[in-house]
């Protein structure tokens, strides 16, 4: 077999060996010609050619079926094996190396695997998991083109592993309560649905299950309510929603708060303003933190992060936006407080994060227009 260079996030091992599906060795090796770097702005390495460089990396010499898992892997970024030479235990030997079909950006710092590794490890190993099961199912370039959405899920479920409830009420089973019995991935796209079987600890010690459940995978997001104190309104965003329509709901167009799904690698905070950028055209100053919850706990795999934003809400902000790109079609509704707090009462507030984000402001309200008032 023809030795494989690795230079970038390969190179790290539990990466490697879950996309290579068996344990693989590597071996220290430079590539010259080349600097590793950081693609400028982005999380990825690129190699760029340099004839005063040498890109350290690692050698390895794959199985068969392990060099296919690897091809399909890189082939989901539109990558192919090129022949290199490379210095390997001070001889230069000829191997494979993948590359972009063209140079993907503009070369930033020297690349390092462990400031990657320290953000990114855990996450890039979720979401490969994800991406090597559709192997053989689904083409590579198609897998790659959702990988944006396949690493935010994957970030997701590492935030929500690092998450400590408080626990002040509670008998504080953990997930050391529960025993997987297998996952049946029945769908993978760009939300993915699971069938789950497990057995858990129940409140009188005994055993439930096993038992199976369907669950919706999403990602996390970011819902923001824009408000401005001085002049008493807020700001609700209406578009049509599938979720009413499969429903059977006479007015599958809902009024909501601005929102959107958290990127991987972005802040929670970040999301909220690019979200009220892109559906509004707003600008937002403070953000008040509402709450972070599981919408529908039951079925669907995802926590919302909930804010008030504080905006500047003249009457030319009303209209049409969202971001063109990704087909939404928005209209944006100025509302006076009364009328607000009217519509919740009679229900034309139909979605959680837009009725708690109310009940927050009437909580709050006299508060943040005091504070306006104080300047």
């Amino acid at each position: 077999m023809t030795p494989i260079f690795l230079f970038g996030t390969l190179c790290h091992a539990p990466l490697l060996d879950l996309v290579a599906g068996v344990e693989t060795r590597m071996e220290p090796a430079r590539l010259p010609g080349y600097r590793a770097a950081w693609v400028a702005g982005k999380s990825w390495p690129m190699l760029e050619e340099r004839s005063d460089a040498a890109a350290e990396g690692a050698l390895i010499i794959p199985e068969p079926q392990s060099l296919l898992r690897l091809d399909f892997y890189e082939a989901c970024f539109a990558y192919t094996r090129r022949p290199v030479r490379v210095i390997w235990d001070e001889t230069e030997i000829d191997a494979e190396a993948w590359f972009p079909p063209e140079q993907a950006g503009e070369p930033g710092e020297d690349w390092s695997l462990p400031t990657w590794a320290r953000q990114w490890g855990e996450i890039q190993v979720n979401a490969a998991a994800e991406v090597m099961r559709q192997m053989g199912e689904q083409d590579p370039l198609d897998v790659g083109r959702r990988f944006g959405i396949i690493r935010a899920r994957a970030e997701a479920t590492v935030r929500a592993g690092r998450w400590r409830r408080p626990g002040h009420v509670g008998a504080g089973m953990t997930r050391a309560d529960v025993v997987e019995k297998g996952t049946h991935h029945i769908h993978d796209g760009f939300f993915n649905t699971e069938e789950r079987s497990l057995t858990h600890r129940r409140f009188d010690g005994a055993t439930q299950g096993p038992i199976s459940r369907s669950v919706y995978r999403v990602a996390d997001a970011v819902t923001v309510l824009p408000y401005d104190p001085v002049r008493d309104r807020i700001l609700l965003v209406e578009q049509f929603r599938m979720g009413p329509y499969a429903h059977g709901d006479a007015s599958p167009w809902l009024l909501e708060p601005i929102a959107g799904i958290i990127d991987a690698g972005e802040s929670i905070e970040a999301t909220a303003r690019r979200e009220a950028r892109e559906e509004a055209k707003l600008t937002l100053g403070q953000l008040h933190f509402i709450g972070r919850y599981y919408p529908t706990p039951g079925g669907i795999a995802q926590v919302l992060f909930s804010y008030l934003g504080i905006a500047d809400l003249p009457d030319q902000v009303a209209g049409l936006g969202g971001h063109v790109n990704e087909g939404e079609d928005i209209l944006s509704h100025l509302v006076p407080y009364d009328l607000a707090c009217r519509m919740l009462a009679e229900g034309d507030m139909a979605n959680a994060p837009l009725i708690l984000s109310m009940q927050f402001l009437m909580m709050h309200r006299d508060r943040l227009r005091a504070k306006v008032r104080l300047g």
